[in-house]
């Protein structure tokens, strides 16, 4: 029995990937529901009892609760030649629109969805039975295993195809980052606990991917508050690997709860602060790895938040400044990608972030940073969480004005721009600031453009 992808020998060599799991692979554990250790060959027996219950042909938007059920359907669709869609998010409106943009495709769920979208696969009973040990599943390395959506922060969500060497190669690349930081000796494993969603393609790289093609094996849950992130790794075997992003970190440290020993923390979505991945590392004593991508690229660089300013990059990755942002090669890509992400190249496969492209601001022939100015309203005293945008209008003298939400419950919007008069030029100010109970942040912690615009228009009532 094997899990193995059919790959031409000379692709292999050219791309350096192979089969990502073998024969002598059996018993390893890839997945932990509760307390219960799933094998390979467990995997893959549910993986042929989902591919049989899938419909002929077409796509699949997978809103799989359950974790291990995500990645049993996920390969179970891949082995059919088929894709995974993967919206922006799991609401209503974004899977009836991946519905709507791609004709023949069905949504597949482990759990009752009220309303029901149509077609609706429900996935059997997953036993995790091994089977013959002659059993296994192949998958055509050129087939599109998977189509990720961009969040919408910066505009439209934008489609972003991913085929089986792809994620294969691409998957390497992180292990060799990763198995070194966990101290990972002779093909030992290392248990991975995550807070984001596996729809998300961050969730996908490092809960879906890692325990297919490297030593991981993962919590089925999806723990969201800590007490249930602390139960969710004390259910696991050492060494532990907590995957979150820098809103869970904040959540962690403030509920001072008590976690299991973790051997490492992982970070994404979202700009890590220095002084949160200080008080990180000092709290669990562990190194906290922060990664760099997106999903038009994945993981293409990583560094350490808490003492490394730079970032260094996966081997094969290549940066290419340009005018408008940055052209990122590399050997987990079927073609160069265009970020809006501007960076310093430094020696040693290191680069110094910059901002973005859509980040930057010009008004009144001044310059500004969306970014450094939510860094500093998040700095003024009572202010929780806040972000700062630009507006879609122009006001009477042409000019396209940037707004503020803030959830600051003991601050008046009025004192808070004050505070900020004092730091930055009158013509940044944002106004409107509105004050929120909280921001519209989905499950990666990230904010959509049309919820943040959403969101002041109901903060204006």
């Amino acid at each position: 029995m094997s899990l193995t992808a059919t790959m031409d020998p000379a692709a292999a060599t050219s791309t350096g990937a192979s089969s990502p799991l073998g024969a002598t692979d059996r018993e390893r554990v890839v997945a932990w529901r509760g307390n219960r250790p799933i094998t390979l060959a467990g995997f893959v027996a549910d993986v042929r009892a989902i591919a049989a219950a899938l419909p002929a042909s077409g796509s699949a938007i997978n809103l799989c609760e359950d974790r291990y059920a995500f990645i049993a359907s996920f390969c179970a669709v891949g082995a059919r030649g088929q894709t995974t869609l993967l919206p922006p998010s799991r609401t209503r409106d974004a899977v009836d629109c991946a519905l709507a943009a791609h004709p023949g495709s069905y949504v597949l769920t482990d759990t009752a969805l009220d309303p029901s979208p149509e077609p609706l696969v429900r996935l059997p009973v997953l036993r995790s039975i091994p089977a013959g040990c002659d059993d296994f599943v192949t998958f055509d390395p050129a087939t599109v295993v998977a189509i990720g959506f961009t969040s919408g922060s910066t505009g439209q969500p934008k489609a972003n195809a991913k085929t089986w060497l792809n994620f294969d190669v691409g998957s390497r690349l992180n292990a060799d980052v990763l198995v070194p930081v966990l101290g990972l000796a002779d093909g030992s494993p290392a248990s991975i606990v995550a807070t984001v969603p596996p729809q998300h393609m961050y969730g996908m790289e490092m809960s879906v991917l890692l325990p297919l093609f490297g030593p991981f094996a993962v919590h089925a849950g999806k723990p969201f508050f800590a007490a249930d992130i602390a139960t969710a790794l004390a259910e696991v075997p050492a060494p532990r690997m907590l995957v979150t992003t820098p809103v869970h970190l904040r959540a962690i440290l403030a509920d001072r709860v008590q976690l299991p020993p973790v051997a490492a923390i992982v970070s994404a979505t979202a700009p890590l602060p220095q002084g949160l991945a200080v008080a990180a590392e000092a709290r669990f004593g562990a190194p906290l790895i922060e990664l760099f991508g997106s999903t038009e690229t994945c993981v293409i660089a990583h560094r350490r938040a808490a003492v490394d300013s730079a970032w260094r990059l996966h081997p094969g990755v290549r940066l290419r400044p340009q005018p408008d942002g940055t052209l990122v090669e590399a050997s987990h890509l079927s073609q160069p990608v265009l970020l809006q992400d501007l960076v310093e190249l430094l020696p040693d496969a290191r680069f110094i972030l910059r901002g973005r492209n859509a980040d930057l601001l010009e008004i009144a022939g001044k310059r500004a940073s969306l970014s450094d100015l939510t860094r500093r309203l998040l700095a003024l005293d009572g202010v929780v969480d806040a972000v700062v945008f630009q507006l879609d209008d122009v006001d009477a003298r042409g000019i396209q004005r940037v707004a503020a939400l803030a959830v600051a419950p003991t601050r008046d919007p009025a004192e808070l721009l004050a505070a900020l008069r004092d730091q930055i030029d009158p013509v940044f100010l944002p106004r409107p600031l509105r004050r929120v109970d909280r921001l519209p942040r989905n499950e990666t912690g990230k904010l959509p453009r049309s919820e943040l615009l959403a969101a002041l228009a109901a903060a204006a009532r």
